[in-house]
Order: structure tokens, then C-alpha cells, then sequence
């Protein structure tokens, strides 16, 4: 099978790039797969291919840019020149532009796909029935929000058009069922990025490390991160650092700049900047506690299932896709009130006053990480590409089952 992968690809800073990454990275090792054709947007530096001599063929076409009016078109281009013998789009809704019409035209994409006869899955990382427009920083105007949601679920329908709709939550699965009577919408699992070898769960000398990881200044603030560190300083004289790893929202450039004048004042605060993806392991690897000092979310966390792999406790709030996460996939924390630097304060200091608690989270959380690589993952994509495949041959629609995992025609 030659697969075609339409993602955003490091060292791109646009949204879902490390999940293209270990898409690429885990698809190139199952047996089905003999050329992966990577479409993805234009950077200066060359694409991070690290890997690339296990498994099979990579052959890079960039040819897109976040909120280029023809990425449309530029994109159908290379697929029909290349003809794969099947799709995968790796998306959501502001995937290729925070612009309307670049956005929307991106997701058009599956659609055409479709009527070239293409078996085409799409993996939708978030819903607008799920997205708190205010908090995501999209549009606090309550008419914008209006517009927003028609047509939001304009262009569902267009990328529901793909042989399988694939998300990562199952309340996401039942939302569109029943919405928009869909019977092509399959519940694959987000996946654990690396399964790396257990850590022994000690931590290095000096301070122990409270470290966010993200895109920050939308629904992501960190204001009350540093707050409640200072309160368990304030209380217990506790040796703490404070990190902060990653850069600025796309909808909100500067806001980290912003945070670093308003706490000047603050000691042992440290802004990383873009993480690498070498350089993962080592942030993660350091920290003694990962906090998520989300308002809302907008779709299944990478972050959680990164910080499991690495066998961290978790710090987070008891909302939305996390919540849900938490409770299906098995990980475990310490909840928080995301508006109360106090309740996270409470969480985190209930984490690493007791190494025998810490260990136990993030053994718990490694635990759920391992059960869920994504070679596992990238299998039940081949299983349903093969599926749809059949379907075609034999002039079917493939059914999604509604409750589990596995294919039928």
C-alpha cells in the first residue's frame, strides 16, 4: 500500500505536527505499508526523518502553507500526480488556516479524495460541538459563534464524506451518530506517542520541576500554574521550578512575553521555547509533576498521553475531553478547579509531598500509556483502509460498527 499522509510535519509550528510526526514514524514499520507520500507544508529547515532507514520509503512533497488561499488545490495536485493507494488526513478544523476560507477549503480535501475513488480516512483531533469558541480564541461575539457553528457543521458533512471519520473520544463518535445520522465514524484511540523503557520514577537532585507543555494564551494560561506554586513556596518553603515548555497560540502571539514581564519577580521561572523533538524526552524526563492549566479543551490531549509514556503524575482539570480520557484510556491524577490557583496548588502538593503517591501515579500512567502504542494504533488504520479497500471491490459502503474497534464490510 502506497499511504498518503496530509499532516503538518516538524519542524513546522503549525497545529498536530508531533502527531503527524509519530504517525509517519509508526506507519513506515507496518508490513502493509510499502511508500508513505508525506504532503505537508513548506519550512525553511528540512523535514525530521530521523527514522527513516527502518521501515519503508518516505518521500516528502512539500507543497502547503498555513493560510495560503491554494493549498486546495496545491495539495489535490501532488495526490493526483501520485496516485496512493489510499489517504489518511490528519486534521482539525484550523488545520490549514485560522482564516474562514482557507480553513474551509482545506476541508474539502477528503471530499475530493472520495469522488477520485481514493479509500480516504480522515482523523478528526477536535468537533466544534465540543470547542468553546470564547476559550479557544477563536470568537468571544456571540453572532460570530452563531456563524461559527453552521459552518462548522457545514464542513463536518464535507469531511464526514471520507470513507471513515475517525476521532479519538468516544463521546465525539456519538455526538456525530446522532447528529448528523453518520455510520462511517470509527473510534480510534489517540495513542501513546513512545513507549519508552519504565523509568525507575526517581527524580534528579535540586528543585523539583512543575512543568506545563503546550501552545499557551488561549484556553491554556499559566497564570495560575506560577500562582499556585507560589502559594505552596508561601506555605512549606518547597524548592520548586517552574517550567513552562513550548511557545505562544497561533491566535495569541506575545502572550508569553506578556507572562514573562508580569513575573519578573518570580525565581525559578523558566520558559523553554519551542521544544524540539529530541529534546522531548529530556522535559519530561526532569519533571516531577505535569500540569494541564487548561479553561476548556478541544480534543483529545497529546500531552497526557505523552506525559503517561514518560511515567509522570498529572495535575489537571476535571472537564471536558480530559475528564473523559482520564476515564476511559485509565490514567489517574489529581484533579483541580480551573478557575483556583488554591485547588491546583492543593493538587500539586498532594502530588510531591509523598514520593510513594508520585510513583504511583505515574506508574498507573504508564501503565495506560503502554496499553495504547500507536503501533497498535497505525495497525487499525491499515485494518480499515484494507477494509474500505474490500468494500470498493465488491461495490459496498463500509459500516462502522458502533461500538467496537474492529472493521467490517
Amino acid at each position: 500500500m502506497r499511504l498518503a499522509i496530509v499532516t503538518a510535519y516538524p519542524p513546522s509550528k503549525v497545529t498536530l505536527t508531533e502527531y503527524g510526526y509519530h504517525l509517519v514514524k509508526h506507519f513506515r514499520l507496518q508490513e502493509e505499508v510499502t511508500e508513505i507520500i508525506l504532503i505537508t507544508d513548506v519550512t525553511e529547515d528540512a523535514k525530521d526523518l530521523s527514522f527513516e532507514e527502518e521501515g519503508c520509503k518516505i518521500t516528502v512533497k512539500e507543497c502547503w502553507n498555513f493560510n495560503e488561499y491554494t493549498n486546495l488545490f496545491k495539495i489535490n495536485n501532488v495526490i493526483s500526480k501520485t496516485k496512493p493507494d489510499a489517504v489518511l488526513f490528519n486534521l482539525q478544523f484550523l488545520k490549514f488556516g485560522d482564516k474562514k476560507i482557507p480553513a474551509a477549503l482545506g476541508l474539502l480535501l477528503p471530499l475530493l479524495c472520495k469522488l477520485k475513488g481514493m479509500p480516504t480516512i480522515s482523523l478528526l483531533h477536535n468537533i466544534l460541538e465540543q470547542v468553546d469558541l470564547e476559550n479557544a480564541g477563536i470568537t468571544s461575539n456571540k453572532l460570530l459563534q452563531r456563524a461559527y457553528n453552521f459552518i462548522g457543521s457545514t464542513l463536518t458533512k464535507l469531511v464526514l464524506s471520507s470513507d471513515v471519520l475517525a476521532v479519538t473520544i468516544s463521546k465525539y463518535k456519538t455526538i456525530l451518530e446522532k447528529k448528523y445520522n453518520a455510520r462511517n465514524v470509527a473510534l480510534i484511540p489517540h495513542g501513546a506517542f513512545e513507549t519508552p523503557p519504565e523509568p525507575d520514577y526517581t527524580l534528579n537532585e535540586g528543585p523539583k520541576q512543575i512543568m506545563a507543555f503546550g501552545k499557551f494564551g488561549t484556553y491554556k494560561k499559566v497564570e495560575i500554574m506560577i500562582d499556585a506554586v507560589e502559594l505552596i513556596r508561601e506555605s512549606t518553603n518547597a524548592n520548586i521550578e517552574i517550567v513552562i515548555a513550548g511557545t505562544d497560540s497561533p491566535n495569541t502571539p506575545g502572550y508569553l512575553e506578556s507572562v514573562k514581564k508580569k513575573y519578573a519577580h518570580v525565581e525559578q521561572l523558566r520558559f523553554t521555547g519551542y521544544v524540539a523533538e529530541e529534546d522531548v524526552p529530556q522535559i519530561f524526563g526532569e519533571s516531577a509533576v505535569v500540569v494541564f492549566p487548561y479553561t476548556s479543551t478541544t480534543g483529545s490531549s497529546g500531552v497526557l498521553h505523552q506525559a503517561g509514556s514518560y511515567g509522570k503524575p498529572v495535575a489537571l482539570p476535571d472537564l471536558g475531553d480530559l475528564s473523559i480520557l482520564v476515564k476511559e484510556e485509565g490514567y489517574l491524577g489529581e484533579f483541580f478547579n480551573p478557575e483556583c490557583s488554591e485547588s491546583l496548588a492543593v493538587a500539586i502538593q498532594n502530588i510531591i509531598q509523598h514520593d510513594s503517591y508520585r510513583i504511583h501515579l505515574g506508574k498507573t500512567n504508564y501503565k495506560a500509556a503502554c496499553s495504547l502504542p500507536m503501533s497498535a494504533i497505525t495497525q487499525l488504520y491499515v485494518d480499515y483502509f484494507k477494509a474500505i479497500q474490500h468494500a470498493k471491490s465488491v461495490g459496498f459502503d463500509l459500516e462502522v460498527p458502533q461500538k467496537k474497534l474492529e472493521v467490517t464490510v
